[in-house]
């Protein structure tokens, strides 16, 4: 679902970054009660979570690959707006330093992944979930169904953002100038994929992942579900009786060192996602087309400063060592960056705050 730079025209790609920029700047500002609340360690720690399961490339019955995304559980725990920023700094990493996914389209991969699907996957979430208490089996159930329509709702939008190309752009004799999909072939190519694989991977995480923290560690699941009640009437805040608290952070810390060394796991996976192949690699025939879209061959390569290209660390280390170094790497970058982006919304609160402190001598006359 990484769409790369020359599948999307330019102007494409300006409507992406229009919806993108203002979802950012919104998040930015929203994210300051995850501040206020010191709950910024458990941000960094989901932001790097939603980086490794993106790596995670799961094999489709047609030959493809796709993977999870870990928007849902992102929005459940600490709200969609927290869910926007963790996910687009996960994104923007892969894209700058990984060549996974484009910096033109970076704008629509943000829409798609880190706007659309926590924000979906939070509605359906809290349609399922209802007024049941915080503890019910009906939360973890309502979880893995918002994770599972989060993803395929941001799998339809790119497939209907593949599709449109090649009727809106392309030359005088019709060939197309950026992807050659048509509507017909990115919907179900994209579903499949999402409906029967992709998304019952995001929906197992999502739900599993509240249902873990409802019998080890309520509080975190509070963040986010003030005044709902736990087993009993409990206050939420309270574990429920029988259960023993963890702390969470050790916790997460403890899963994200597993998934990092369990990355290469994905590098099993034959094949490519759809939508996703170098110019040189296109299918041309399948396509009808007699050469490259000109518009894909000349966007494609927009960024190629990536470090760690493709998650290939060294070109000399074993694919496995590479991938597992760039997991590693890549968690540090995307948790640094979620700490650096909090601290300068702390010191913008703090700024304003005392702009608008009144000087004692004013206050009297």
């Amino acid at each position: 679902m990484h769409i790369p730079d020359g599948y999307l025209s330019p102007q494409t790609c300006a409507v992406g970054y229009a919806i993108a920029v203002p979802a950012w700047a919104v998040a930015v500002r929203r994210v300051q009660r995850v501040v206020r609340n010191r709950h910024v360690p458990t941000l960094a720690v989901l932001a790097a979570v939603s980086f490794l399961v993106m790596m995670f490339n799961i094999p489709i019955p047609d030959g493809t690959t796709a993977h999870a995304i870990g928007a849902t559980i992102v929005a459940i725990l600490l709200g969609p707006w927290a869910a926007v920023l963790a996910v687009s700094v996960a994104l923007g990493f892969q894209a700058l330093l990984f060549g996974d996914g484009g910096v033109l389209a970076f704008g629509f991969n943000c829409a798609n992944m880190a706007v659309l699907a926590p924000f979906v996957g939070y509605g359906v979430y809290k349609l399922v979930a209802g007024r049941s208490e915080l503890t019910a089996p009906r939360r973890a159930l309502a979880a893995a169904v918002g994770g599972y329509a989060g993803i395929n709702a941001a799998a339809f939008a790119a497939a209907i953002e593949f599709g449109v190309q090649p009727d809106l752009f392309h030359n005088s004799a019709g060939a197309p100038l950026y992807a050659p999909y048509h509507l017909d072939q990115t919907i179900p190519a994209m579903m499949l994929a999402h409906l029967t694989i992709a998304g019952i991977a995001e929906a197992i995480l999502t739900g599993g992942v509240v249902a873990y923290l409802q019998r080890a560690n309520v509080p975190l699941l509070r963040v986010n579900h003030a005044g709902v009640t736990a087993s009993g009437g409990a206050s939420s805040g309270d574990t429920p009786a029988g259960t023993r608290r963890v702390r969470p952070l050790h916790v997460a810390l403890g899963a994200v060192a597993v998934m990092a060394v369990l990355t290469p796991l994905g590098l099993l996976a034959p094949g490519g996602a759809f939508g996703e192949d170098a110019p040189e690699d296109l299918d041309l025939h399948k396509y009808g087309l007699s050469a490259v879209p000109s518009g894909l061959n000349k966007y494609n390569g927009f960024w190629h400063h990536a470090l760690f290209d493709g998650y290939d660390f060294t070109s000399d280390a074993h694919p496995t060592i590479g991938y597992i170094v760039s997991a590693v790497v890549g968690i540090a970058i995307v948790g640094a960056a979620i700490f650096l982006i909090t601290a300068a919304v702390r010191w913008a609160a703090a700024r304003r705050g005392a702009s608008h402190e009144t000087v004692p001598g004013e206050a009297r006359s």
